[in-house]
């Protein structure tokens, strides 16, 4: 590894210079290297953090432009398109001086990491889709809010569920980043399989999570489409899809969907987790990246 490589992936916080603005990003562990894009967007980096990959993976945990320590657009909070973040990430790689990487992206961090792996497959040598989908949506939409009446039904007796459910209401309607972060963190049983039963585990995540208020329309207003179904056929980088059980908003469907689209695709389900299984199930989630890594080139 060249003097400025090693430098650039020291573990701790580090700034790079793309395209003229801050992209901050924090390295933890030791092994192959890991690009980590988390979810939202505006979501913080560390709700995506895992010690468990960390024991086998350099992890480069990227704030991805407009969420907290890298810069923000001129058009914020507009124009954070998936074409705009995959830049971003390769201005990264540049940085690093690294020709490819293995690319996990979480959520919303699954639709930009499979962006960036349909277009720039040559960058990516294994991807990670975890908890994405093939598009977004009136039928994701659909999906999401049955999978949220079931989560409702199977918790009707939790004292916490309405507030949970006023504050998935709410998020669409917000635009201020204080008000966002309270709606998430008032949301987020939702987005487990068992919150309620582990409160005591799971407390310090929650309050410790914040959001950004960003967009999902480009710099223009106009929203972007995500819909990749007529490309994913063509995805040749080796993947490996994680889904859990009970989540919500990329549920099963969503990647049994991605693993028939994509060829010689893996799909691991994690029986006990909902839309966190790095923090539901750490060890079943790191295994299933440790097992698909060891079938990467090196």
């Amino acid at each position: 590894m060249h003097d400025t490589t090693a430098a650039a992936l020291s573990p701790g916080t580090h700034d790079a210079t793309v395209d003229g603005l801050t992209l901050r990003y924090h390295v933890h562990g030791s092994g192959p290297v890991c690009l980590a894009v988390p979810g939202g967007p505006g979501v913080i980096w560390e709700s995506l953090r895992a010690p468990a990959l960390e024991e086998f993976l350099t992890m480069v945990y990227v704030e991805p432009l407009g969420t907290g320590g890298s810069q923000r657009l001129p058009s914020h909070p507009l124009g954070y398109t998936r074409a705009r973040h995959t830049r971003s990430l390769l201005g990264l790689l540049d940085h690093l001086a690294l020709p490819h990487v293995l690319l996990l992206g979480h959520s919303h961090g699954g639709f930009v990491a499979q962006y960036t792996a349909l277009h720039h497959p040559d960058r990516v040598s294994g991807l990670v889709l975890y908890e994405s989908a093939p598009l977004t949506g009136p039928a994701h939409m659909a999906e999401a809010a049955e999978r949220v009446g079931d989560f409702a039904h199977r918790n009707e007796d939790r004292p916490g569920l309405p507030t949970a459910l006023a504050a998935l209401q709410s998020v669409g309607t917000l635009t201020d980043d204080d008000e966002i972060t309270a709606a998430l963190r008032g949301l987020l049983p939702i987005y487990f399989a068992h919150y309620w039963d582990r409160e005591d585990e799971f407390r310090a995540f929650r309050s410790t999570l914040t959001c950004t208020y960003i967009s999902t329309a480009d710099e223009h207003g106009h929203p972007e489409t995500i819909d990749d179904r007529t490309t994913l056929p063509s995805l040749t980088v080796p993947t490996l899809i994680i889904v859990g059980r009970h989540d919500v908003i990329c549920g099963p469907r969503w990647a049994h969907a991605l693993h028939t689209l994509i060829p010689t695709s893996h799909l691991t389900v994690l029986e006990d987790s909902g839309h966190l299984g790095h923090v539901e199930q750490p060890k079943e989630f790191a295994q299933a990246v440790r097992t698909f890594t060891e079938t990467l080139p090196r």
